[in-house]
């Protein structure tokens, strides 16, 4: 099992390729989603929010499992944090563009979910730095993204709104 907690942890081995395997990590599942959604059709809004929220709470156990697997208490080989935080933008540009609240191409918003969530991952503005300072854990690894990725959707959506 641990085996398989490492493969999902490091998103199928993503997490080694390279120095920058965050943000090697969330352009691939950018890509991979814009491939699902807008070109093979996949766009069930509910399914994705299910898959969304099981691999949320599966990811705690899988970080957990396979942190023992890496030297330091947040290793950059871990990117499924990545996965789930550039995720959630994606998720609302479903959403968005299926109650039909795009007013650009479905192309811009992908970049701009991608360009600010790894802004927010980076930078890490508060709450995102009180989960990476205070909780050198699973649960800090995962939950900093996901207030970066709550962040990228604040900003999604005001985008959809302002053009």
């Amino acid at each position: 099992m641990k085996k398989i907690n490492v493969l999902l942890s490091t998103f199928f081995g993503y997490g080694y390729l390279t120095k920058i395997p965050g943000t090697i990590a969330s352009a691939v599942t950018t890509v991979f989603l814009y491939i699902a959604y807008e070109v093979l059709g996949y766009n069930d809004i509910k399914f994705s929010i299910i898959f969304f929220v099981l691999l949320f709470f599966y990811s705690f156990y899988a970080v957990k499992d396979s942190e023992t697997e890496f030297k330091n208490k947040d290793p950059q080989q871990i990117v499924i944090d990545e996965v789930l935080g550039q995720s959630m933008p994606i998720i609302l540009i479903l959403y968005l563009n299926q109650t039909n609240q795009i007013n650009m191409s479905i192309e811009i918003y992908y970049i701009f979910s991608f360009l600010f969530f790894r802004f927010f991952d980076i930078l890490k503005p508060f709450p995102v730095n009180y989960f990476d300072k205070n909780h050198k854990n699973y649960f800090g690894i995962i939950m900093d993204d996901i207030i970066a990725g709550l962040y990228s959707m604040i900003f999604i959506y005001l985008i959809s709104i302002k053009f």
